[in-house]
């Protein structure tokens, strides 16, 4: 009953674009098209399997990317270096099992190595109490709001310092020591197939 926390694999993006659109209103619907520019473009981009099956993802972008997001554009205004979680999306029959503090766990372990902050968001329309308390008992906070002029949805602006960020530039630059757990999840060429158990 182990959950793992993998890298997507291309075969795969029916399976997710479909999860994405059984999320219900808390998370803004996919196309094919945005799900392969995610696919093709994304620092970080993870499924979780539990028991055999796909469970969940998680898509991220660092502060230098094209993401095209316009809550990402708004965090790009106010800092000049952030980890981005575009969306985190778990099966329905998998809420609160642990699967999106797995994801939590790992997203993080991936970026404070790499930035000094953790930015997402969450919908305010949507009765969404449960999210902003999972967020919150993970040290975020809101740091503004944002009405996405694309849905006119108003979106509340968490962010979280990365503690390890400074002591880590501070030694190694971008330099990190080459081993397996600090390699970039994804590689443009080679996607890294490695499993991680959490």
């Amino acid at each position: 009953m182990s959950i793992v926390i993998r890298d997507v694999r291309e075969h795969e993006l029916d399976s997710i674009l479909a999860l994405n659109n059984a999320a219900g209103p808390t998370i803004l619907p996919l196309d094919a098209s945005r799900l392969r520019r995610f696919f093709d473009a994304a620092e970080y981009f993870r499924v979780a399997e539990r028991d055999g099956n796909l469970t969940g993802f998680l898509v991220g972008f660092g502060s230098g990317s094209g993401h095209d997001s316009s809550n990402f554009r708004w965090f790009r205004e106010q800092h000049e270096a952030f980890f981005y979680i575009d969306r985190i999306v778990v099966a329905s029959r998998r809420r609160g099992g642990g699967v999106g503090r797995a994801f939590y766990a790992d997203v993080q372990s991936y970026a404070e190595v790499r930035y000094p902050l953790l930015a997402c968001e969450v919908f305010i329309e949507h009765d969404n109490d449960p999210a902003r308390l999972f967020h919150g008992s993970f040290g975020f906070h809101e740091v503004g709001q944002h009405v996405m002029p694309e849905t006119g949805v108003r979106a509340s602006m968490l962010t979280k310092e990365l503690c390890s960020y400074a002591w880590v530039r501070d030694r190694y630059g971008d330099d990190l020591p080459d081993t397996p757990w600090l390699r970039r999840t994804r590689q443009a060429s080679a996607p890294a197939q490695r499993s991680t158990g959490t």
